[in-house]
C-alpha cells in the first residue's frame, strides 16, 4: 500500500513538472506584443478646407490714356495720391510742327506763291463765267418777251434757257474752285507761320486736359516723364483702394468644389484673419507652371472681403494673402486620425484596441481634411485605434503602446 502511494506521488510530481515545463516553453515561445501608437476616437468640431495663395486687387480700375497724339506734360501726382472726379491729372499739347530748314522754307514760300497765282487764275475764270452767265440770262429774258409776238420758235426759247442754266452752273463751279484755292493758300501760309512761331519760341494755342473720371487714388504711373505720346497710349491708372477683391489661382481639380457664396478666411498678410465670400469662379482655366516645373491647369477664383473695413485698412492693391476656403464644416462629429484608416476587403477599416488586443473594425468614413476623418458608423467616442498600422500587425495580435 505504501509502495502504491509512492508510485502515485511520483507520477503526480512528474506530471506537475511536465506541465510547468510546457507552460514555461509556451510562455517563452509566445509572440511578443506589437509596439503601436494609439489614438482615441473623439467628438468635436471639424472642417474640410482648401488653402491657396492669392493676392488683392482693386475691383474697378480705370486706365487713362492719351486722347490725342501730342506732347505729354510731366504728371505731378504720385502713386497713392487721392483724386476726385474731374481733377486735372496732366496736359497734352498738340504735336508741334516740324522745323523747316532753308530749302523746306523756300519750298513753302514757293507753294504760297503758286497757290496765290492759282487763286488769281481762278478769279479770272470766275469773272469770265459771270459775264457769260449774265449774257445768257439776259438773252433768255429777251427771247421770253418775244415769245408772245411769235417771232421765235419754242425750240429757240428752250435752247436759250438751257444755255442760261449751263452758264449759271459753270459760274457756281468756278466759285467753288475759287474757295478751294483760297483754302489751299491759307494752308500753305499756316504751315510756314506755325513753323516760324515754333522757331521763335511761340506756344501752341490749344492743349488737351486729362482728368480723373472717378474718386480714388493713383495706382500706377505708366508715364512719369514728359515727352511725345501717341493717341491711346496709357498715362496712368486710377481706382478706389477701399474696394478690394481677392484673386486666387486654384487647381482646376479643386475649383469644381467651389461655388459662389463659399466662405473663406484670409490670413498671412500681416494683420488679423479676415472673412471673405466667393463671388465668382471663372469658367475658363489657364495653364501655369509650378515652382517644380510641373504644368498645371488653374482657375481664377474671385472673393470679396466681408470683414469690417477697419480691420484691413492697411491692406492695399497687389498684397499677398493666404486664402482658406471652407468646403465642409461641422460643430460636432465623430472623428479619427486619417492615418488610422486602411482598406480591408474593399471597405474602410481600423484596428480597434481592447484589452491590449487589436481587432479589425470596419467603419463608414465621411469627410476628411487630411489629418482627421469623420466616422458615421463602426466606432464610438472613447474607442482606441492604432495610428499608422504596419504590415506586421494582424487581426487579433497583442499590442503595446509606445
Amino acid at each position: 500500500m505504501a509502495n502504491k502511494q509512492r508510485i502515485t506521488g511520483k507520477r503526480i510530481f512528474w506530471a506537475l513538472l511536465a506541465a510547468l515545463a510546457v507552460a514555461a516553453f509556451a510562455f517563452v515561445m509566445r509572440p511578443e506584443p506589437v509596439w503601436v501608437d494609439l489614438a482615441t476616437v473623439e467628438r468635436g468640431p471639424m472642417e474640410v478646407t482648401l488653402l491657396e495663395e492669392g493676392k488683392t486687387r482693386v475691383k474697378d480700375r480705370y486706365l487713362i490714356s492719351s486722347p490725342v497724339t501730342g506732347y505729354l506734360h510731366r504728371p505731378q501726382l504720385h502713386v497713392g495720391d487721392p483724386v476726385i472726379p474731374g481733377e486735372l491729372l496732366t496736359w497734352v499739347d498738340p504735336m508741334p510742327a516740324t522745323m523747316l530748314d532753308a530749302r523746306s522754307r523756300a519750298e513753302a514760300e514757293a507753294r504760297i506763291e503758286a497757290a496765290r497765282a492759282t487763286l488769281e487764275s481762278i478769279r479770272q475764270k470766275v469773272a469770265a463765267a459771270e459775264a457769260e452767265a449774265e449774257f445768257a440770262v439776259s438773252e433768255y429774258q429777251r427771247l421770253q418777251r418775244l415769245e408772245s409776238s411769235r417771232f421765235i420758235s419754242a425750240e429757240q426759247l428752250q435752247q436759250a434757257r438751257t444755255t442760261a442754266d449751263r452758264a449759271r452752273a459753270i459760274l457756281r463751279s468756278a466759285r467753288f474752285d475759287e474757295e478751294v484755292a483760297k483754302h489751299e493758300l491759307a494752308a500753305a501760309r499756316t504751315r510756314l507761320q506755325v513753323s516760324s512761331a515754333n522757331e521763335n519760341g511761340g506756344k501752341p494755342a490749344e492743349r488737351v486736359a486729362v482728368r480723373s473720371p472717378v474718386n480714388g487714388a493713383i495706382l500706377t504711373l505708366a508715364r512719369e516723364s514728359e515727352g511725345v505720346i501717341q493717341a491711346g497710349e496709357p498715362i496712368l491708372e486710377v481706382g478706389d483702394p477701399g474696394a478690394l477683391e481677392v484673386v486666387v489661382d486654384v487647381l482646376s481639380f479643386d475649383a469644381v468644389k467651389l461655388a459662389p457664396e463659399t466662405r473663406a478666411r484670409l490670413s498671412g498678410w500681416g494683420g488679423p484673419t479676415l472673412e471673405a465670400v466667393v463671388r465668382r469662379v471663372e469658367p475658363v482655366g489657364f495653364e501655369d507652371v509650378s515652382a517644380l516645373g510641373v504644368e498645371e491647369q488653374r482657375v481664377q477664383v474671385i472673393a470679396d472681403i466681408v470683414s469690417p473695413r477697419e480691420q484691413w485698412a492697411q491692406l492695399g492693391d497687389g498684397y499677398r494673402v493666404d486664402a482658406e476656403f471652407i468646403l465642409w464644416q461641422s460643430n460636432d462629429t465623430l472623428q479619427v486620425p486619417a492615418s488610422a484608416l486602411f482598406q480591408h476587403n474593399g471597405t474602410q477599416a481600423v484596428f480597434r484596441v481592447r484589452d491590449n488586443m487589436a481587432t479589425i473594425q470596419p467603419v463608414t468614413a465621411g469627410q476628411s481634411n487630411g489629418l482627421y476623418t469623420a466616422v458615421t458608423d463602426g466606432l464610438s467616442a472613447g474607442d482606441q485605434v492604432v495610428r499608422h498600422p504596419g504590415r506586421e500587425l494582424s487581426d487579433g495580435d497583442r499590442v503595446r503602446e509606445r
